[in-house]
């Protein structure tokens, strides 16, 4: 069964672009140590795509290459903060209609090529500079939770998780930065993920 991780630096994270079987050191990473033990008889191939700085529309722009013509039995996906990140960075008005109509066309195709969708939500903790970013994160999550709740095969939500756990839990345990997860945090994406994943092995 081969598996393709698609996404920004989260899903990223490091891995060597000159090496197909190259996994980063991020949740990815952690996932593949865990399924593989699990299923030592299944010809499983986990292949990741991830690419920092990615936004929604980077990843549609190249989801034949990248993800339709490797014929993979299924996608996991994890897209969105830098749609946020980037509005405030290049002082741009948010275009939520386009980026629900990007996210519609995402999953209609990769379900037209009969693959399963696995999407996992973004999140964003609350360090002090990411604050003022929360409320135009939560409409974009209002979207992301409407379309990949009614389109995905399986959807695994993480932000509330996120957000429950910082309260009781310093965030930099999980985030220095509110954005890029720390070991611990890619290990409860990975534990979390593995869950979805593991509906849909052949």
């Amino acid at each position: 069964m081969r598996i393709v991780f698609i996404g920004d630096s989260i899903t990223d994270c490091g891995r060597d672009r000159d090496d197909e079987k190259s996994l980063g050191t991020g949740y990815v990473k952690v996932l593949s140590d865990k399924l593989h033990p699990l299923y030592p008889d299944t010809d499983l191939e986990l292949i990741n795509k991830g690419i920092s700085g990615n936004e929604l529309v980077d990843v549609l722009d190249r989801l034949q290459t990248d993800v339709i013509d490797l014929k993979p039995d299924a996608v996991v996906i994890m897209i969105g903060i830098n749609n946020t990140l980037h509005r405030f960075s290049d002082d741009k008005e948010p275009d939520f209609v386009k980026f629900e109509a990007d996210l519609i066309s995402l999953f209609t195709r990769l379900k037209k090529a009969g693959i399963v969708v696995i999407f996992l939500e973004p999140f964003l903790l609350p360090a002090p500079d990411k604050r003022r970013m929360r409320k135009l994160f939560e409409e974009e999550l209002k979207v992301i939770d409407r379309v990949a709740g009614e389109m995905a095969d399986e959807f695994v939500p993480y932000d509330e998780m996120f957000q429950g756990l910082a309260e009781s839990i310093p965030y930099t345990e999980y985030s220095e930065d509110g954005v890029h997860p720390t070991h611990r945090c890619s290990r409860l994406i990975a534990n979390t993920a593995i869950k979805a994943i593991r509906k849909h092995l052949l």
